[in-house]
Parts: C-alpha cells; structure tokens; sequence
C-alpha cells in the first residue's frame, strides 16, 4: 500500500471539508426548526441495529443496500442502516407507543452497499419527517407541503412535483399470475414499449384487460392524465377511487404553492414492494434526479407489534449542496496570545453573546482573518475594528 493509498476514500463515500460542512449544517438546523414549527418530534436512531428490526418494512431493496457487521458481543448479524424510515417506525410502534397521530423528523447518515443512482453518494445524510396514526388524504397533504417547504427553505427553484398512487397499479394487475405481473412490473420500470407488445400478444387476456395493461404505461404527464386515466381505467374502482385522491392531492397543493408545476405518472413504481397509497417526489430543472421522495407506506409498524397508518419523505443533504449558496463568513474577533486572566473572561463572556473569538498562536504564520480584535486600553480590553 502506497501513502496515496492510505488517504483515498471508497467510491461514492466522501467527506465534507469546510465550506460544504457548513452549507449542509446550516440546512440542517434550518429545517428542523421548520419541523418543529410544524409539531414534528426530533428522534435521533442508532448507526446500527439488529438486523431482525433493521431490514423489515421497506421490501428487498433495503436489504441489498445494507451493509452487515457482526456482534462481537452476542454473535448476532447487524446491519449499518441504509434507511432511517423503519427506525423511525420501530420507535412509533414500539419505543413510543402512544394513541393518535405521532410526528417524527430526523436527520442522520446512512450508508448504502451500491448508489441508487449514478451520480448519487454511498453514504447519504438522510434528513425527512414522518406522520404516524392517520390513514387520510390530509396527512399525505401535509406531508407533501411540509416536503416542499424543505426544498423551499433550502432555496431551490423551478419546482415540480410528480404524483402517483400504487393503488393504481394493484389494482390493474390484480387478475394476472404472480409471474406474468413480474414481468410486467420490470417492462413497466423500464418503460420498455416493444416488450410490452410482445407480452400482451402472449397473453390470453380479455382485450379489455389488455387495453388497460398497455394504456397505464402511457398515462404520465400534464393533468390530462387524470381524465384519461379514468376513462381508461372505469372497470376498476379501486383506481378511480386512488385517481380521484391524486386529483384532491393536487387541487390542494396547487393552492398551497401555486408555483410548483405538477405531473403525473399514474404507473409510477418507486418503492412500489412497501408503499401503499400516493407516492411523490419533488424535482427541479436544475438538477438531475429527484430530490426529495415520499409517500404512505401504512402497516408498516406491524412487524414490531402495532400497524400503524403512516405516511413521510426524505431527501438526501449531500444532493443539495451544488444548489445551496454559500454561507457567509462569520465576523470574529482576533484575541492577542496572552495568558491574561482578564482576557479570557472577556473572551468567554463575547463568546457566550454568540461572537466568534479567535487566541492568536505562537506558531500559527498565518494571521486568521478577522474584521476586529482586542486591545488593551485604559486598563481593560475592548473589542476595536482591525
């Protein structure tokens, strides 16, 4: 092993030097204010857990992105999370226990065993909010808004949220083979046309059925996708029913941030093996993927003994960084390197009142850059521009 070698970081892990670190720390501050504005109760999970409470509720995926370690303790399998959303579930449903309507943020870092994306980290600062105990329309509407009120915060421009429901989907697939549906569930996700042909031909399906599995690929866009979903659709109540919910979704957000632009994709599939209801993701035109993504995963505290109604999103900080300004330099305060008594209880008591102070160091060549310093005059020191 070379010295080069001793410093390289795995691929898509990095670390955050001065300027990103403080970017990305003032965010995070910013936005959970905002939750707490919002009632949401700060939780703070372990790095690792269990593997049994770790990998259950959010399907395969979530296992094959988690890193696993062994107790040395107890011999027992853990696993560095990769998500903070089942621990976030594991505290509603067991820790916390409680009746009604429970709010959690958190914000933390994850660690994932492949990106998700090309461009994405490994090693993700996971920060999103969850809403535990109510199975309406109004908390999926309050989630929503409380997502783009992050990305509003965060001063992200040129908004579009994109709005599916899963119910949709099950509902159109419900007569097919566990096989056939597999297959058609990867055309779907690949938006795959000529294979979606071939399969159809295949199939000895009514042409009713057959017009509704080839249609639903098509329905993504402009609020036309609605009406035509419907009509398509007709024979299946359960997607009408999850329409018409897209439909109120969208009617109140559009009043709330009429300046968000809004699509939909009535095949959307994200997460489709643990999400239940509306899924959502927020995007901007200046940037390449989405930023933020949610929906209603209901039950999912049922594992740990309560099945809970729930709905959330998160969004990953490191992604946001190229989007962020740059935070403005701190004014501080240069202090004399002196081992005066007095100087350090005027140190102490400018610090305390938030200023920034910096002791000059014997060895230190460079002078830190600061717009003020203190001197010694008339027998006390005082603060005086540099």
């Amino acid at each position: 092993m070379t010295i080069a070698d001793r410093w390289l970081l795995p691929d898509g892990v990095e670390e955050l030097l001065p300027k990103d670190a403080a970017k990305v720390e003032h965010l995070r501050r910013q936005l959970l204010d905002l939750y707490q504005s919002w009632g949401y109760e700060l939780v703070i999970p372990p790095l690792l857990e269990y593997t049994e409470s770790l990998l259950v509720g959010l399907g395969s995926d979530i296992d094959l992105q988690t890193f696993r370690v062994t107790d040395q303790l107890t011999g027992r399998m853990m696993g560095l999370r990769a998500d903070i959303t089942p621990q976030a579930a594991r505290i509603d449903a067991h820790s916390l226990g409680r009746d009604g309507v429970t709010r959690l943020c958190y914000a933390g870092s994850v660690l994932h065993t492949r990106p998700k994306s090309p461009l994405a980290s490994r090693s993700p600062i996971q920060l999103g909010a969850e809403l535990y105990g109510d199975s309406s329309t109004d908390s999926d509407l309050e989630i929503v808004c409380l997502m783009l009120q992050t990305l509003t915060v965060a001063g992200v421009q040129n908004l579009t949220l994109d709005l599916g429901h899963v119910g949709i989907y099950e509902s159109v697939v419900s007569g097919l083979d566990e096989a056939t549906e597999q297959r058609y569930f990867s055309i779907l996700q690949r938006k795959a046309a000529a294979e979606l042909s071939s399969l159809l031909n295949e199939l000895p399906l009514d042409d009713k059925i057959k017009q509704a599995l080839a249609g639903l690929a098509e329905l993504h866009g402009n609020d036309d996708v609605l009406a035509r979903g419907r009509e398509l659709l007709k024979a299946y109540p359960r997607a009408v029913a999850a329409i018409g919910a897209l439909e109120e979704l969208a009617a109140q957000v559009r009043e709330r941030f009429p300046g968000v632009a809004l699509y939909f994709d009535l095949a959307e599939l994200r997460g489709y093996h643990y999400h239940t209801g509306a899924v959502f993701s927020a995007l901007s035109s200046d940037c390449d993927r989405a930023l933020a993504s949610g929906g209603r995963y209901d039950d999912i505290g049922r594992v740990f003994g309560r099945a809970r109604p729930a709905t959330g999103f998160s969004i990953d900080l490191k992604a946001l960084l190229a989007l962020l300004p740059d935070c403005r330099a701190a004014a501080s305060i240069l202090a004399p390197n002196s081992k005066d008594a007095d100087l350090w209880h005027k140190v102490q008591s400018l610090r305390s009142s938030g200023e920034q102070v910096v002791f000059a160091l014997p060895g230190d060549t460079q002078v830190p850059v600061c717009d003020r310093e203190l001197v010694f005059k008339d027998g006390d020191w005082h603060v005086v521009p540099r």
